[in-house]
């Protein structure tokens, strides 16, 4: 099969490959389409010891199963593969499972190739009426969804009067936004600086979007998520929290400083850091995408996967107003 592989640092070639092994309990699927997340990036630029090249990257997978029980279905697919029978899996908190993988990163590739297998208990058939564009998104917003369902059980304030700000428009922000208003939280704003993405957001998403100068002097919030995770997005997380607010932690951009641990302390405010999804927060995002309460998820731009050098030296350089780039391997 052809696959887009992480070769070194910025740099990934198209390329033959071995066609993945189909094992007990494993579909294989066809992959229709393939976000490239940001986790896709850091590892692009060299900053993931953990996705080490040469690999295939990209975990936010929509595609037909070609061989296995759900065969001929169309599915999205949780990329997270867990034990099932850890403490952390029987009590419902499977993401934190000591021996949790995820595909694009050893000891499984991930899906910027034209075919992945994957356990069935990962996968959620797709309805008609939603397109596999559209399925391609469960991952991505799954990750806001979760973090949205932890910040509501120590929220002090009615979720339906609570002040939210998210941190980032590209596609874990967005879909943080939009599982805050799912989820019983309407009053949403969300920073992005980039002006031709916050114009974009506006227009096709309906969200209140503001510059950080503008969320700076916006007052202070009850619910601040960072879907960016620097230290520059911790600080002003820091900043805009109300005493006794809840910060939610989601992006992985830096792992150092912003984070003002006085304020914090002394204003009793939640931090909660916030990896992937349950099991059941994914098929809980999938529904409410399937039900449309996620709007028209029509945030995407597709582009061949031959052409993903192209897709992520555009998204270094700011040059993508979309929250989401796909990438679809062209038979």
């Amino acid at each position: 099969m052809k696959a887009l592989v992480y070769t070194g640092p910025e740099s990934q070639a198209y390329l033959e490959v071995a066609d993945p092994v189909q094992a007990e309990g494993e579909a294989l699927i066809k992959v229709a389409h393939t976000g490239i997340c940001g986790s896709d990036m850091h590892a692009f630029l060299g900053h993931d010891e953990r996705r080490p090249a040469p690999l295939i990257l990209g975990h936010e997978v929509a595609g037909t199963v070609i061989s296995g029980r759900l065969e001929g279905e169309r599915v999205t697919v949780n990329p997270l593969v867990t034990c099932g029978t850890c403490e952390a899996c029987r009590s419902g908190r499977d993401n934190l499972c000591p021996d949790r993988q995820i595909i694009s990163m050893p000891p499984r590739e991930g899906g910027f190739a034209e075919y992945l297998t994957m356990p069935v208990s990962n996968l959620v058939a797709v309805p008609d009426h939603v397109t596999d564009a559209q399925a391609a998104l469960a991952e991505p917003i799954a990750c806001g969804w979760h973090g949205v369902r932890l910040a509501k059980r120590v929220l002090a304030t009615d979720p339906s009067e609570a002040k939210a700000l998210v941190i980032g428009g590209g596609a874990i922000g967005l879909g943080a936004a939009l599982s805050l208003k799912a989820q019983g939280v309407p009053n949403v704003r969300l920073v992005e600086p980039n002006v031709e993405r916050a114009a974009y957001l506006k227009s096709m998403c309906g969200i209140e979007v503001l510059t950080p100068e503008a969320a700076d002097a916006s007052g202070l919030y009850d619910l601040i998520i960072d879907g960016v995770g620097y230290a520059a997005t911790r600080a002003s997380a820091s900043k805009l929290a109300k005493p006794g607010a809840v910060i939610v932690h989601i992006g992985l951009g830096s792992a150092d400083g912003g984070l003002d641990i006085r304020r914090m302390t002394l204003q009793e405010i939640t931090f909660i850091g916030t990896y992937t999804y349950t099991a059941e927060d994914f098929r809980e995002t999938a529904q409410a995408m399937f039900d449309g309460r996620l709007g028209e998820l029509n945030w995407v731009e597709t582009r061949p996967l031959s052409d993903g050098q192209r897709a992520f030296a555009d998204l270094r350089a700011g040059q993508v107003m979309v929250p989401k780039i796909l990438l679809t391997p062209v038979s």
